[in-house]
Parts: structure tokens; C-alpha cells; sequence
């Protein structure tokens, strides 16, 4: 299938029509869904006819609307008005709210045509995407492991080849775990550099989530690089284009809290290598990153502290004082600064977005559940630790698919850059991606 910045293209040129290509993502969906589980909420009719006006406009500036007539799907918890929002909660399956999400409405003005919704977990809670009311997603390369999550049903519509386009949301990996499983490419912006607005836990409109952002995910970086310009609330920088001999790269093969895959490390060492015989300036950490085992600890207690809105997170915990939340954000300016330290020195790290590949589909409480890492059982939870590398100092990252694994299932790695160089990650991931296939 074309590219979305392709199809949009096609579209301008006459060589296609949006109603043709809203049709055509359709009948994919309808082909291929049934085994994948991926589109929980379905809204053709007005796709077809939201395509039908698109047709009707004539030529448009591409600047623009540069995706004109481009069928999407989007992940189940934004608002879009007239279909439901329930993140995955039964007693939430009649809420349906009547306002679209301002990240939906920035990409229906950039011309696409929204499909419907893809699957999460309950409360975007899980590394798989699962609930009562939709059922399970698996990943189309094989259904039997999950497609990750939260956005697993986004990641998955995208490699099975519904749609060329998606957006999710972000907070313990929840875009880039499901791209690295499903082989596709997704980034999470530095925080607070998209408007989330809209993305609300169903009938409430609360503040934005400390460490939660929203962001795309596509499977083309192209796409991805317009999207997040779409959706930005104020120009980024762009980085001047540069051969790869020219990055400075520290890579991470492992977290020293949590193991990885051998396939992963070697994955993670060979980018490396590919760079270093290119040219490019490589380090290897954990040495000269900021302290991790320090880092890891006070993620988990932000993450748990504002998934439960300072209520507390375990039968028995006290709840949260103000001087601890205060404490801990004084924690998390602390490892920004030592993470500025290294972007003195390097422009991006690179590391898994999780120690495994796909794994086998677990309903196991994520409290009590356990991971297979090459034949050792490990705790499940410890896995967080890749995710919270960009998350609990805000940064940007982008997860970029650079092999498979013994078993072909995707193996994706993300590439982490200092606050606001979100074009920068992209940029470094498409040089891994291209390095990798070279």
C-alpha cells in the first residue's frame, strides 16, 4: 500500500480519488480484521462520506492539507465525536462524547479521513491490548503474541496494512512498544509539546497526566515526520541534513535493571557498529549516562503517582503528600539535567523500547506477572525500565524497526534526543533504519 503523503499525492494528481482509497482501506479492514482484532469501532459510512466532500473540494495546497484524503484509524481514547470512548471500561460503553479531540481536529483539517478506532487495554494499562468489551488484538505477524499496548490496536492496523496512519498516546511506552512489536514506526514528543486535549479518561476532562503525551505512529517516516508537524502546537527545529558519519551516538544494549533478548543487544550492538564503520562518533553505555537504577526507581514512583492520581496505588500505601509529589518532580529535574549533560556530548542515544520481542498473550495482573528473557524468568514489570529512559525526563523518542528476530518477529529499538529535537530522533532513527537494511 502507498505511503499517506503518497496517497494524498495519488489523490491531488487525479490518479485516484479519496473515496477510492477509503474504500479500498475498508475492504482491507473487513478482509483482514477478523484475525487481528485491531478496528473495535467502525465508522464508515461518514468516511464515505467525509471522502465524498474531500472529492467535491477540487484541487487543494498541500501545505496545507497534506493529507488529503488519506484513511486513517485512530487509538479508542480520543474524543471523536459520535462514537464511543470507553478506554476499555464496560460501564463506559455508552459514553459517547460530541466533541472531537484537538489532535483529531488538527488531523481532520490536514485532510484525513477517520475510519474509526483502534483497540487498548483497559485503561491504557497494559503491554497488550485487551478488554472486555472489544476482546483481544494480536499482532499480524503472529497472532500469537500481543501487539503491545496501549496503542497495540493502532500498531497493528498499521502492519497489517489497514491504513498507513495512526495516533496514540504515551506514557510507559505505550507508542513505541507497540511499534517495535508490530514493525512500524512511531514517536513519543518531548511532553507537553502536543495538545492532548480531548484525550480524557471517559466522562471526565481532567488535566493532562504528568509523563503522559500523545503522539503518531506510521509506517513510513515520511508520514511520520508530517504528522507530528501537523499535530505540533508551534514549529520544531529541523536538523540540517548530515550523512551518518556525522552523528554522535551512544548506544545502550541493555538496561543494567532489566535484561534483554540476546537478538536485542545484538541488535542494539550492531546498529552501533554500523555507525562506527560509517564514520559516525559511537559510545557504548550504561557508562556516561546518567545514574538508571536512580532514574528507573523515581519513574515508577511518578508513573504509579499519577496513574492513580495521587491516590494511593496499594492497599495499605498512604496517600501522596504534597511535599513527596513536590519531591519528586525535584527528582525529575535533577535527571533532566544530567540527561542535557549528555546532549552536550552526543546528539542521541539508542536503545530497545523493550528487552523482548512480542511476547506470548498473558492475562496475568501486571503486579504479579513474569517474562521470559532467553529462558530466564524475570519479573515483568523490571521491562518498564526501557521505556522510562525517555519518559520520566520528558524527552523525545522515536522506535524504529531494524530486523527480526529467529522467530520473524519485529525487532524495533528506540533513539532517544534532548528536549524539543523531536525532528532530530526521527532523523538519527531513519539513518539506524537505513543503515540496518544497507
Amino acid at each position: 500500500m502507498r505511503s499517506a503523503l503518497a496517497t494524498a499525492a495519488a489523490i491531488r494528481s487525479g490518479e485516484t480519488t479519496a473515496l477510492a482509497e477509503c474504500e479500498a482501506a475498508i475492504a482491507r479492514i473487513e478482509a483482514g480484521d477478523g484475525a487481528i482484532n485491531a478496528v473495535v469501532v467502525r465508522d464508515f459510512d461518514r468516511a464515505r462520506a467525509t471522502a465524498r466532500a474531500l472529492d467535491a473540494r477540487g484541487p487543494v495546497d498541500p501545505a496545507i492539507r497534506p493529507f488529503h484524503g488519506v484513511p486513517m484509524t485512530v487509538k479508542e481514547s480520543f474524543d471523536v465525536a459520535g462514537l464511543p470512548t470507553t478506554w476499555g471500561f464496560p460501564e463506559h460503553a455508552d459514553h459517547v462524547p460530541q466533541v472531537n479531540a484537538v489532535a483529531i481536529r488538527r488531523l481532520k483539517r490536514a485532510g484525513a479521513v477517520i475510519l474509526g478506532k483502534t483497540n487498548v487495554p483497559t485503561g491504557l494499562v497494559d503491554i497488550q491490548a485487551n478488554n472486555p468489551i472489544h476482546g483481544r488484538t494480536r499482532n499480524p505477524h503472529n497472532p500469537d503474541r500481543v501487539s503491545g499496548g496501549s496503542s497495540g490496536g493502532a500498531a497493528a492496523a498499521l502492519a497489517a496494512g489497514f491504513v498507513p496512519l495512526e495516533i496514540g498516546s504515551d506514557i510507559g511506552g505505550s507508542i513505541r512498544t507497540p511499534a517495535a512489536f508490530c514493525g512500524v514506526w512511531g514517536h513519543k514528543p518531548t511532553f507537553r509539546l502536543l495538545n492532548d486535549h480531548g484525550h480524557f479518561f471517559p466522562r471526565n476532562t481532567e488535566s493532562a497526566l504528568a509523563l503522559s503525551v500523545i503522539g503518531p505512529l506510521a509506517r513510513d517516516p515520511d508520514d511520520l515526520v508530517t504528522a507530528l508537524d501537523v499535530l505540533c502546537e508551534a514549529p520544531l527545529p529541523r536538523p540540517a541534513a548530515r550523512p551518518a558519519s556525522a552523528w554522535r551516538i551512544l548506544i545502550l544494549p541493555e538496561h543494567p535493571g532489566a535484561r534483554a533478548q540476546g537478538a536485542m543487544r545484538d541488535t542494539v550492538e550492531r546498529i552501533g557498529a554500523a555507525f562506527s564503520n560509517a564514520g559516525a562518533q559511537v559510545e557504548r553505555g550504561p557508562a556516561g549516562l546518567p545514574d538508571l537504577a536512580a532514574q528507573h526507581e523515581a519513574y515508577v514512583r511518578l508513573l504509579l503517582a499519577a496513574l492513580s492520581r495521587g491516590q494511593p496505588p496499594q492497599p495499605g500505601v498512604p496517600p501522596l503528600t504534597p511535599e513527596r509529589w513536590a519531591a519528586m518532580f525535584d527528582e525529575q529535574a535533577k535527571c533532566i539535567r544530567d540527561w542535557l549533560t549528555l546532549f552536550a556530548r552526543v546528539d542521541a542515544v539508542i536503545a530497545p523500547c523493550w528487552g523482548t520481542t512480542a511476547f506470548p498473550h498473558d492475562d496475568t495482573p501486571m503486579a504479579s506477572r513474569l517474562i521470559d528473557v532467553d529462558g530466564e524468568v524475570t519479573a515483568f514489570g523490571a521491562q518498564l525500565a526501557y521505556p522510562g529512559l525517555a519518559t520520566f525526563p520528558n524527552l523525545p523518542a522515536t522506535s524504529v524497526p531494524v530486523g527480526v528476530d529467529a522467530d520473524g518477529l519485529p525487532i524495533g529499538v528506540q533513539v532517544i534526543a534532548a528536549p524539543y529535537q523531536d525532528h532530530l530522533a526521527i532523523a538519527v532513527a531513519r539513518a539506524a533504519h537505513e543503515l540496518m537494511r544497507s
